[in-house]
């Protein structure tokens, strides 16, 4: 694409230190960041990582937690033309190994708090960890590696359709996939994100939900286009939130779980003032402690999406009023549900979603394959299934592969049978999802042990613990002498009228939106 016609993020940004040079665009504990102070210091890293050998097509991988040097480190790779990928940082070193092995990175951003010990394991176990330069954040490392770039702007020459961002999706095929989203596509959901969240130049955004996730980083790239304040802190902690809305006049978080629950207790007493948030409405309290949010995006919450299409498809809030539980498709996108022979459904028939438009990801990084069965006829394929309704609403139906949902994580049931089946002692495994009444579900696998050979639920529960994120391990463990099978396929729904399987996300009683990552 011509510069005359494109936009890059890294084009916002040098558009924010024109327009709005002096407005707060970053805040991270003692650090305050105007655009143009974060201009200069994204062309420093940029001009540093360029000098060390960094350039178009390159990666540069996150291992850490929330940082305002998590937008600093996309912004460089977006001037450079560069792929910038935040890596869950809950991973084992197994799994992060993966990662680093599937990516190649050029430079990883490493954390010692918290994340130190998992990193340098997965440093250990990975191949293609020696040829990346690693910089560790939270020591003099990063300062010192950007210090050493000149503030001049880059200047190269960068296609808004390139990939900028590459964010992993969960393993619904049994590994994740990273979505390569391009610049196009995350300004574009950016500017959709901000008229649903009315946000503005005058937003204050609570950077406290996981970065390496798409529902938290769109409303970050939503700020940040629209020229508002990024405030940052590395996790969830009910009473460093408190602290940050009250101080920093934040008006939105992503708040979940548990979450609110604990900052209506902490804050009984109204030790803080929470007014400057809006958030969702909820009990009596809540709503006394906050400003209830009458944005479209909190009136009707929600819609269907996936990763690898930034997040959202289609809106509730486009949708109000409609038969469809999952809103209409957002203006930027178009969508169709057809049959396994690609042909499109009439209104009322359940098939596949596809959809295509400026906001469908790029591909999947180091999937040559997937492209061809994923994007053809010239749809993206989303492997999930709804119902376009006579009104042409959407109903999201579920993935077509069963996913579990665990507060905002998204889990996959082949990746735990497979970590499940490395076990000696296991002959097959199946999971399903539970009821739960905190975390909407939680996991239960359903094991076959070999003849003659014995383990315990507590064994297998820290076998997958120790290869897997611990949020993906089961919470109970049942065992049976055979799984029930349809022809030569399990009979999920046979596991889950014996073992109280349910809530699963679209189906009825479930709680989830229809996005998934």
């Amino acid at each position: 694409m011509s510069p005359l016609h494109g936009l890059t993020l890294g084009d916002v940004l040098r558009e924010h230190r024109r327009s709005r040079p002096d407005r707060t665009g970053a805040v991270d504990g003692s650090v305050r960041l105007s655009y143009a102070d974060l201009d200069r210091r994204v062309n420093q890293l940029a001009n540093a990582l360029r000098a060390d050998g960094v350039g178009a097509g390159d990666r540069i991988v996150w291992l850490g937690q929330n940082s305002f040097r998590v937008l600093e480190c996309l912004l460089a790779a977006a001037k450079l033309g560069a792929s910038f990928c935040p890596v869950n940082w809950r991973q084992s070193a197994d799994e992060l190994a993966f990662v680093l092995d599937d990516l190649s990175p050029a430079v990883a951003v490493w954390q010692e708090a918290e994340v130190g010990d998992t990193a340098r394991a997965a440093r250990t176990k990975s191949t293609a960890a020696a040829s990346a330069r690693w910089v560790q954040h939270d020591g003099g490392e990063y300062e010192a590696l950007l210090a050493a770039g000149a503030p001049d702007d880059p200047e190269v020459a960068v296609d808004p359709n390139d990939a900028v961002m590459l964010m992993y999706t969960a393993a619904f095929s049994g590994r994740p996939n990273a979505a390569m989203l391009s610049h196009t596509a995350l300004v574009g959901q950016a500017l959709m994100i901000g008229r649903l969240a009315e946000i503005d130049g005058s937003y204050v955004y609570l950077n406290c939900g996981p970065l390496f996730h798409i529902a938290t980083f769109f409303s970050t790239l939503a700020t940040y286009v629209h020229g508002g304040t990024n405030v940052f802190t590395p996790r969830v902690d009910a009473e460093e939130l408190c602290r940050l809305i009250e101080s920093e006049k934040c008006t939105g978080a992503l708040l979940l779980g548990p979450t609110p629950k604990q900052i209506r207790k902490l804050n009984a007493d109204r030790h803080y003032d929470l007014t400057s948030l809006r958030a969702y409405s909820g009990a009596p309290d809540w709503n006394e402690m906050v400003t209830v949010d009458t944005s479209p995006w909190a009136r009707y919450p929600g819609g269907y999406g996936q990763t690898e299409v930034v997040g959202m498809l289609t809106f509730a809030a486009l949708g109000v009023g409609g038969i469809g539980f999952h809103g209409r498709t957002s203006p930027l996108m178009q969508l169709r549900v057809v049959d396994p022979d690609d042909h499109e459904l009439p209104a009322g028939d359940v098939g596949e979603i596809c959809c295509r438009g400026p906001l469908v990801m790029n591909g999947y990084w180091n999937r040559p394959d997937e492209p061809a069965h994923r994007f053809r006829n010239g749809w993206h394929h989303t492997n999930d299934l709804g119902r376009r309704e006579v009104d042409g609403s959407l109903t999201f139906i579920g993935p077509k592969t069963k996913m579990i949902k665990s507060a905002a994580e998204n889990i996959y049931p082949a990746e735990v049978e497979g970590c499940l089946k490395q076990h000696e002692a296991v002959a097959d495994a199946a999971v399903i999802g539970v009821p739960d009444p905190t975390w909407t579900q939680s996991v239960k696998a359903v094991v076959v042990l070999r003849e003659g050979v014995i383990a315990t639920e507590a064994e297998l529960i820290a076998h997958c613990r120790n290869r897997i994120a611990s949020y993906k391990k089961p919470r109970t463990v049942e065992f049976v002498t055979a799984l029930p099978r349809d022809g030569f396929a399990v009979d999920y729904d046979a596991l889950d009228a014996q073992f109280g399987g349910g809530a699963y996300p679209g189906a009825a009683g479930g709680k989830d939106t229809g996005t998934r990552s």
